[in-house]
């Protein structure tokens, strides 16, 4: 149901990303105070990554506590399967839809998280705490000094770029692909700067699992309402400042400063969000049941969102980039998403995995699931109806 939530966030970001060279702060030259005023507010209350990270984290521990004592000798392998997979499937993400992929990163972190599965719940929030804690001084004192002695960039200066970029996402397939090709190394940098925030976020679900965090507050709803309104003002707060520093009115120099700030405060946003959306499964099962959908098929989400951007904005289809406007972007966003409910309530009715989910789990088990391994030495199974478990 959280991974469901996350979704729109996740949505609601890339898609600017993917609409034009300016839609995420609000568009370039005279652009209307309509599409500032969304971009500045999209920056102001979302985070992105940070919920998906947590619960990736936190989903980590809950396979490991159901796995059968039997196969816990494979599990390093079938973890290495499913982090391989993980990655085949973003650098396929990257080079056809969109080069600013998450996967790749994530399954690389997957691995870190593994040789850390060990550390004790206090051991990995305090890890956790030094990663962010970490990041947050090298970005603040980068920006100050970018401020201090550096000049603003103008959109004028940034003009033959946005026309360059422009002009390949419009074209054919081999000029969009060899577009994502040439951003895919400052996309991929973009990401290994923000990974120790990404793996604090792992060990914080990691903790949180361990320790049962949501089975056992999940449904208090007293507590949940606390929490709530004890750090969404916190999270806002920063999250005012960041918008400020990426979409004015401070210029370009202050971009740092800001995601600087957001390291600080968006984990107070995100757990805000967590526990509003926890209130309203306790409030309105229709609503969480809908969520939860979309979420055991969050990865053919993901993909499925990428894929129908890049048909809108690229040479893939309708060739819109740096042509529509944020706060029609955004509209568009609102539409996607709650198409996309309707299908995950749909398919998840008749399927048990999502097309993506699929095949990341035959990668990651070596066969199709829901059969069996042969044992070695075992004669092969009659004809007939599989036994009753």
């Amino acid at each position: 149901m959280l991974r469901g939530f996350a979704l729109f966030g996740i949505l609601l970001v890339n898609a600017q990303l993917m609409a034009g060279p300016y839609t995420a702060f609000g568009g370039g030259p005279g652009v209307s105070a309509l599409d500032r005023a969304a971009a500045w507010a999209v920056t102001a209350t979302t985070t992105v990554y940070q919920l998906f990270s947590f619960l990736l984290g936190y989903s980590f521990v809950l396979e490991r506590r159901t796995a059968r004592p039997a196969d816990t000798g494979a599990a390093g392998a079938r973890h290495l399967r499913r982090t391989a997979g993980l990655f085949g499937l973003g650098l396929v993400h990257a080079v056809l839809l969109y080069p600013g992929d998450i996967l790749m990163t994530y399954a690389a972190l997957g691995l870190v998280l593994y040789g850390l599965r060990g550390l004790a719940p206090r051991t990995a929030v305090r890890v956790a705490a030094g990663l962010v804690a970490g990041l947050a001084v090298l970005l603040l004192g980068y920006g100050l000094l970018t401020v201090a002695l550096t000049e603003p960039v103008t959109a004028a200066a940034y003009a033959p770029r946005a026309a360059d970029l422009a002009a390949a996402y419009r074209g054919g397939f081999g000029s969009v692909v060899g577009a994502h090709l040439r951003e895919l190394p400052s996309a991929l940098g973009a990401n290994l700067m923000y990974t120790p925030d990404m793996l604090a976020a792992f060990l914080a679900g990691l903790a949180a699992a361990k320790t049962r965090l949501v089975e056992r507050r999940g449904r208090d709803r007293v507590w949940l309402r606390r929490t709530l309104l004890r750090w969404l003002p916190v999270g806002l707060a920063g999250g005012v400042v960041t918008a400020v520093c990426a979409n004015g009115p401070l210029d370009s120099r202050w971009f740092l400063v800001g995601h600087a700030v957001s390291l600080l405060t968006a984990p107070a946003l995100t757990a805000s969000y967590a526990c509003g959306v926890l209130l309203l499964a306790g409030a309105v099962r229709p609503a969480a049941d809908v969520l939860a959908a979309s979420g055991r098929m969050a990865l053919s989400q993901y993909l499925t969102q990428s894929l129908v951007l890049a048909c809108v904005f690229t040479g893939y289809g309708l060739g819109l980039y740096d042509r529509v406007g944020t706060a029609t972007v955004l509209a568009g966003c609102v539409l996607l998403y709650a198409l996309q409910l309707a299908y995950g309530a749909w398919l998840m009715r008749r399927v048990r995995y999502g097309p993506a989910e699929l095949l990341l789990r035959t990668v990651t088990l070596g066969r199709r699931p829901g059969r069996a391994p042969a044992c070695a030495g075992s004669p092969p199974a009659a004809a007939g109806p599989p036994p009753v478990r």
